[in-house]
C-alpha cells in the first residue's frame, strides 16, 4: 500500500512550499543517469556524486513528494553497484574519479530503502533493493574488526584502510539498525547484523582511541547522538561539552573547530542530534538561524564564512538543501520517515547507554571524514 503523506513545515520558519522549494533545487541537478552532484556545474567545474550523499538527497526529495526524482535515484544506485557490494567514492560526469569503496557509503544505502519503504509503503520497491542492500551489508561488515569498529574504505588494490573514522561508523551503526528493519519488514530476519551492531555502537560510545583523531570536525561531535549509538544523559553531555566549540551564537554550527565557517548541512544535522536527544527548543533556534543562508530560489548555500563576511565555498550544494529538508522534517513529525533518526536508530541501544558517560564522547578524542 503506498502511503502519501503532506509536505513537512516548520510554522514560523518554513511552510511546506518553501520545503518543495528546495526539493526542487535538488532535482533541479539531477543528472540524465539518476545521479545527484553535490552541485551542478558552475564556472565549468562540476561537482562529485558520492552515493552517500545521493541517497541523502533521494530521501529529500521522497519526503518532498518527488517520488519519480527519488525513484530514478536508487535505480542510480542499482545501476553503479560493484560485484562486491560497494560504490566507488567519487564520480564527476558519469567517470569515476575515487574508486575505493567507503564502508559507511555502502552501508548508507541501507537506510535510504528503510527510509523510503516506511515512506511510501511500497514493498516491492524494497524487494527489489534487497539484494543490493544485502550486498552492500556484506561489503561493509567485511571491514568490521574484532573489537567492532567498521575500517573506512577498501583501496582499489583490495587493501582495507588502517584506521576507522568515529562519523563514518555512528552512520554505519544507523545503517545497521535500518538493514535490521529492513530485513524483518521483509521476512529475511538478520540476526548477525544486528550482532554487528550491537558490538559497532558500542565501540563508537565507549572507546574513543578506536579512531582516528578527527576531533576538529563537528560531526565528530554530534553524530554519535544523531545516528543513535550515544542516547539519554550520554547524550545530553556530549552535546554539552562540545556546544562552545562548535556553535556560534546567532549563525550557526561550524564545520571544524578552528574555522570560521558555519555550515548549513552540519546545522541541520545537528538540529536533528538535538531533536533526537530530545532537545527540541535548542533545535529549533539553531535551524531558524540558519536560514540565512536560504537562496531566493529554495537552495541553500554551504556556509558561511563570518570573519570575511561571504559564502564559503560559494556553492549552493545538493546535500545542503537535502539535509535542510530532513531536519524540517523531524522537527514536524508530519511523515512516516521524520522517526528515522530517533525511533530505527535509538533502537536496542543498550550496549551504548550502558557505558559511562565519560567514557561515551565527552572527551571528544573521536572522529569524522
Amino acid at each position: 500500500m503506498r502511503v502519501e503523506s503532506p509536505l513537512p513545515s516548520v510554522p514560523g520558519v518554513l511552510t511546506a512550499e518553501d520545503v518543495a522549494a528546495t526539493a526542487r533545487s535538488i532535482a533541479r541537478q539531477q543528472e540524465p543517469s539518476g545521479a545527484v552532484p553535490w552541485f551542478a556545474p558552475t564556472g565549468g567545474v562540476p561537482g562529485h556524486v558520492d552515493i552517500w550523499n545521493h541517497v541523502e538527497s533521494a530521501m529529500a526529495l521522497t519526503v518532498a513528494g518527488l517520488r519519480e526524482e527519488a525513484r530514478r535515484a536508487y535505480d542510480f544506485v542499482l545501476a553503479t553497484q560493484r560485484p562486491d557490494g560497494s560504490w566507488p567514492a567519487k564520480w564527476v560526469l558519469g567517470e569515476v574519479t575515487e574508486a575505493g569503496g567507503e564502508s559507511n557509503h555502502a552501508a548508507y544505502v541501507a537506510v535510504g530503502v528503510w527510509h523510503e519503504l516506511v515512506m511510501t509503503g511500497d514493498e516491492a520497491f524494497a524487494e527489489r533493493m534487497w539484494p543490493a542492500v544485502r550486498r552492500a551489508i556484506d561489503f561493509t561488515l567485511g571491514l568490521q574488526t574484532t573489537r567492532g569498529e567498521v575500517l573506512w574504505i577498501r583501496h582499489p588494490d583490495g587493501a582495507a584502510a588502517d584506521h576507522a573514522l568515529l562519523t563514518g561508523c555512528s552512520s554505519i551503526y544507523q545503517s545497521l539498525r535500518c538493514a535490521v528493519a529492513l530485513g524483518e519488514r521483509l521476512g529475511r530476519p538478520q540476526p548477525d547484523w544486528e550482532l554487528a551492531a550491537d558490538q559497532l555502537g558500542h565501540v563508537v560510545a565507549a572507546h574513543p582511541e578506536a579512531f582516528a583523531d578527527k576531533s576538529r570536525w563537528s560531526m565528530d561531535w554530534y553524530y554519535p547522538v544523531l545516528a543513535g549509538p550515544v542516547r539519554g544523559e550520554a547524550a545530553r553531555l556530549r552535546l554539552e561539552s562540545g556546544w562552545d566549540t562548535f556553535v556560534v551564537p546567532g549563525l550557526g554550527c561550524r564545520c571544524v573547530s578552528d574555522q570560521p565557517w558555519v555550515t548549513a548541512a552540519e546545522t541541520s544535522e545537528l538540529v536533528m542530534a538535538l531533536d533526537a536527544a530530545g532537545d527540541r527548543d535548542r533545535a529549533l533556534e539553531l535551524f531558524t538561524r540558519i536560514q540565512f543562508l536560504r537562496h531566493q530560489d529554495g537552495s541553500y548555500w554551504t556556509g558561511w564564512q563570518f570573519a570575511n563576511q561571504r559564502h564559503f565555498p560559494g556553492d549552493r550544494s545538493t546535500y545542503t538543501a537535502a539535509a535542510v529538508i530532513l531536519a524540517a522534517d523531524a522537527l514536524a513529525g508530519g511523515t512516516p520517515g521524520a522517526m528515522i533518526f530517533k525511533e530505527i536508530a535509538g533502537s536496542a541501544l543498550g550496549p551504548a547507554e550502558a557505558a559511562d558517560p565519560a567514557a561515551c564522547g565527552c572527551l571528544l578524542t573521536p572522529v569524522g571524514p
